[in-house]
Order: C-alpha cells, then sequence, then structure tokens
C-alpha cells in the first residue's frame, strides 16, 4: 500500500526544518557587498574575493517564526494573491468568463471542419496563440508573479474543452517561464546581469532569439503532447481527482442567459472612457521599453479608441460581452503600465482591484454584494497566500543563519580550475542549483554575477556565456522548485498538489536542462556577434 503523500504545507515546512539544520553544520560565512548602479536601479552586489567566515547563527525555534518573517518579506506577493482572488470571485460571479469559454469552444468547432486547420489541431492553434503571447511576455519584460491572476481564466476553459487543470497552467505559467528562460530582453534577469558584467545592455540578442525559439519549440512540443493524450484519455490525468473542484463549480452553473446592459453598465461604460481620454490627453505617447530600445506609441489614445469601440459594440449584445471588454482593457493597461512606467505588483493589484469593483458595478449588484463576492474570493484563495509566506520563511532561515554565503562560495569555488566547457557546464549547474533556494532573478543576479563574469575571464570564456549560464539556470528551475512562491502561488489557485505537479514537470525540466546545455556549447567555441 503506498503512503500518503504529504501535503505542500509539509513538504515546505519540511524543507525550513532542513535548511535550520544545516545552519547547525554548515560553517557561517559572508561576502562583503558594495551599492551600484545597474541601468539606473541601485543594487547591492558582492565584491569579488571578500568572502570570510563569520560565526553561524544556528536556528531552532525560529522554524516556527519563520512563517511570521515570511509573510513579512513576501507581503506585496501575498497581498495581490488576495487581491486577485477577491476580484476575480467578482468576474467570475458575472458569469462573463464562462460566456468567453463558450465561445472559444464554439469558435474551435466551427474552425476545425477546415482542412489546414483539421491537420494541426484546432486546440492546438488555440493554445499555441495563448502560449506564445505568454512567453513573449516571460521574455520581454519577465513576467512570473503577473500569471497567478490568468490561471482562474485558462483552467477552467482548458478544462471546459477537455482537458486538464494541468494544461490550464501551462498555458500561462509554463509559457511565461519557457520565455523567462529564454529572455530576450528581460530587465529583471538579462539587464541586471549584462549590466553587472560590464556588457552593453541587452547585446548577443540574436543569439538569444535563437535559444528562445529552440526552448519554447522543445516546451509547446512537451504541453502540446500531454494536452492531446489528456483529450484522447482523460484517465490518464495524474490531477483527474482534484479537477473535480473545477468541475462541480461549473456543474451547478447553467449556461449563462443573455443579459442586457444595465443603466449601470453604461454608466461604467462612460466613466473609463472619461478616464481613459483623461490619461491620453496626459499621457499623449508613452515610452515603450523594449530592451535597449524605445518605441514611442500613443498607448493610451489607442487603448481608448479601441475600447469606445468595442465597448459599444459589446453592449448592443449582452453585459457579459461588456465585461470581458473590461477585462480586455485591463490587460491592456497592464501591458503599458509594465513596459511604458515600470509598473509592479502594487501598480497591477490596484488595476485588478478595480477591474473587480467596476465589474460588479457593470452587473448591477450592490455594493454588499460586491463586498461579499470579494471577501468570499479571498478566503477561496488564502491557501495560496499562506502557503507563499511560508516558502519565504525558508530563505528567511538561510539568511538569518548566515549560511547562505557559504553554500554559494563552496558551490563557485568547485569551478577554479576547470577547463573551458567543464567550467561553463559547472557554472550552469551552480546557477540551477543556487536557483532552486533563490528564485528571485534579479537577486540572483546581483549576488552572483559579479564573481561569474570574473571567473569567465579567468579561464577565457566569454562574459556572454556567463550570463547564458546564468539565464538558463535562473528560468528552468523556477517551475519545479519548492522556493518558489509564486508557483506554489499557481498551483494552490489551480487546486493542483506540489507532488502530483513534481511528478508532471520533471521530465520537462530535464529536457529543457539537457536542451540549454547544448545551447551553451556554441558560446564557447563559436564566434558570435556580441560574444
Amino acid at each position: 500500500m503506498l503512503k500518503r503523500i504529504p501535503h505542500t504545507y509539509v513538504i515546505v515546512f519540511g524543507i525550513i526544518v532542513f535548511s535550520a539544520i544545516l545552519t547547525w553544520i554548515v560553517p557561517g560565512g559572508e561576502y562583503e557587498r558594495q551599492t551600484v548602479a545597474v541601468n539606473g536601479i541601485d543594487r547591492s552586489v558582492v565584491i569579488a574575493g571578500s568572502f570570510h567566515p563569520v560565526e553561524k547563527n544556528p536556528q531552532t525555534w525560529q522554524v516556527f517564526s519563520s512563517l511570521f518573517d515570511g509573510f513579512v518579506d513576501k507581503a506585496d506577493i501575498i497581498v495581490f494573491i488576495l487581491i486577485i482572488g477577491g476580484a476575480f470571485w467578482i468576474v467570475n460571479e458575472t458569469r462573463a468568463i464562462d460566456s468567453a469559454i463558450r465561445s472559444v469552444i464554439r469558435f474551435s468547432k466551427r474552425i476545425e471542419h477546415y482542412r489546414i486547420i483539421s491537420a494541426v489541431g484546432a486546440d492546438n492553434l488555440i493554445f499555441l496563440m495563448i502560449m506564445i503571447i505568454f512567453s513573449i511576455f516571460g521574455a520581454v519584460f519577465g513576467m512570473s508573479e503577473e500569471t497567478i491572476a490568468f490561471v482562474v481564466i485558462f483552467v477552467p476553459l482548458a478544462i471546459s474543452m477537455g482537458y486538464d487543470s494541468i494544461t490550464g497552467v501551462s498555458l500561462c505559467f509554463v509559457a511565461a517561464a519557457l520565455g523567462f528562460a529564454g529572455a530576450i530582453l528581460n530587465p529583471f534577469t538579462i539587464g541586471i546581469a549584462q549590466g553587472l558584467s560590464d556588457l552593453p545592455l541587452f547585446s548577443g540578442i540574436e543569439y538569444r532569439l535563437f535559444c528562445w525559439l529552440i526552448i519554447n519549440l522543445a516546451g509547446f512540443w512537451f504541453i502540446l503532447r500531454y494536452a492531446g493524450r489528456i483529450k484522447k484519455n482523460p484517465s490518464l490525468s495524474i490531477v483527474k481527482a482534484d479537477d473535480n473542484y473545477w468541475i462541480e463549480a461549473r456543474s451547478t452553473t447553467t449556461d449563462p442567459v443573455v443579459i442586457k446592459p444595465y443603466l449601470s453598465s453604461w454608466l461604467i461604460f462612460f466613466i473609463i472612457v472619461t478616464v481613459m481620454v483623461i490619461a491620453s490627453v496626459r499621457f499623449p505617447v508613452t515610452n515603450i521599453a523594449v530592451g535597449e530600445r524605445n518605441f514611442t506609441l500613443p498607448a493610451f489614445p489607442l487603448i481608448t479608441v479601441i475600447f469606445t469601440i468595442s465597448g459599444i459594440i459589446s453592449l448592443k449584445k449582452s453585459v457579459h460581452f461588456f465585461i470581458l471588454q473590461i477585462l480586455l482593457i485591463t490587460i491592456l493597461i497592464l501591458i503599458t503600465g509594465v513596459m511604458g512606467f515600470g509598473w509592479y505588483i502594487k501598480e497591477i493589484a490596484a488595476l485588478f482591484f478595480a477591474m473587480g469593483i467596476i465589474s460588479g458595478i457593470a452587473m448591477n449588484y450592490p455594493a454588499n454584494k460586491i463586498t461579499k463576492l470579494f471577501l468570499e474570493g479571498i478566503k477561496d484563495i488564502q491557501s495560496a497566500a499562506i502557503i507563499v509566506g511560508l516558502a519565504g520563511g525558508i530563505i528567511i532561515i538561510l539568511n538569518n543563519g548566515r549560511i547562505i554565503d557559504t553554500l554559494l562560495y563552496r558551490l563557485t569555488s568547485t569551478i577554479s580550475g576547470a577547463g573551458k566547457m567543464a567550467a561553463i557546464s559547472m557554472m550552469y549547474t551552480v546557477q540551477n542549483l543556487i536557483n532552486l533556494v533563490m528564485p528571485s532573478g534579479s537577486a540572483k543576479a546581483a549576488l552572483t554575477m559579479p564573481l561569474m563574469s570574473q571567473f569567465s575571464d579567468l579561464i577565457g570564456v566569454s562574459r556572454q556565456a556567463a550570463v547564458m549560464a546564468f539565464q538558463f539556470g535562473d528560468g528552468i528551475t523556477n517551475i519545479i522548485t519548492p522556493v518558489s512562491g509564486v508557483l506554489l502561488g499557481v498551483l494552490n489557485v489551480a487546486k493542483i498538489p506540489y507532488d502530483k505537479w513534481f511528478r508532471w514537470v520533471l521530465p520537462l525540466v530535464i529536457i529543457l536542462i539537457i536542451i540549454c546545455f547544448f545551447l551553451l556549447i556554441p558560446t564557447v567555441f563559436i564566434e558570435m556577434e556580441g560574444f
């Protein structure tokens, strides 16, 4: 008889206990750090050769206080998850997303009769379009936490189309992670890593674009192959029982009835248009940063025109389609804010919060009902917020124990004296291992690149190769490490147990690690532009 797999909370708490045990075994040590400006942002970076022993600080009762400290450290992501849960619960209650899902299913059935499309598969084409978009987001502006908001859209969509929750999570989260690993212009990883390595910002983009294509081809193939197997035989899904949550939620509801817009719907329409016109006057053009290139676009005027036209058309059909237009404009403003104004979690959370409230008003819900729905959404998603705080406690224990720098030093010191190919392979391995306990790309870049770039000089490997080793090592293991608050948040929202996710994603991680290893070889032996 198989033993019961531990709950995700048990797994993460076990890692906290193991980390505390390490603080008694591993010697204490620290690097000296200095603050440097990287692409206009101050970063605390390691001073090469500054590692020195310090008195370690063994952790005992702190394994229990780490939950509190983890909540404090990850407060922004936790609040973001709670707001997302509340906002989308309101939108879900309006049945607008149900209408969208049914429209996608009907569209899929309509186009599958065409010979060319039937050969590829209508569902495959739809999934490919979704994954390409999210991969671009991951590659260009480092989409990560934002994918949590889309899980509640794509998981029900996938299940309604005859797939499972793993497929739905793959469409947004895994696709964005593939883009993150093959980052082209990501300012949070490539930008910081190259800045700390004294390389021209986003130089060597030609080869990284090639790598992005290869990584996506492998990842998309793996996801679509899995999705096809589940479509043919749903019993093969390892989350079949867990997906009953979504199936039961849908079975208790009838098909959305076409509801004509309320007076409040038109009122919301005019308020949004007015706000967008004001924004267009204040920001007639927006500098959209794509890597080191800036494009000046009339973003807000374009969004205003799009919403005005689509809003009027949708209001003539039903209130559901109008709420979908609100969701669309939210996504467009999100992209503009992130790429044009440097928005992060606080601004994005505020944007989705506003979306939830105005969607409820457009549906003519009274204030008390909107509040009740928001609180129900928070209650439903609170387990995802708790796991993020718990995962944050792992890093707290390692930092407070003063051993995280020692672990880094031990790992990087193994690289010294190796040949070129062996050294770059070890750099890549070290970055993957570090990412298992430190999934933040920008923090890891600030910690490792000052050392890795100098190692590359000593062994005669280009600094671009060291950046590539960091880039690959930083991105791939994000989809499997239990230390990642984003991963655990996504899984909890999707109702996927971590152990089942681990079993599913491990083969993909191994495939990607091997592919990226082979992609590193040309950076050592072949002359390439930017390298």
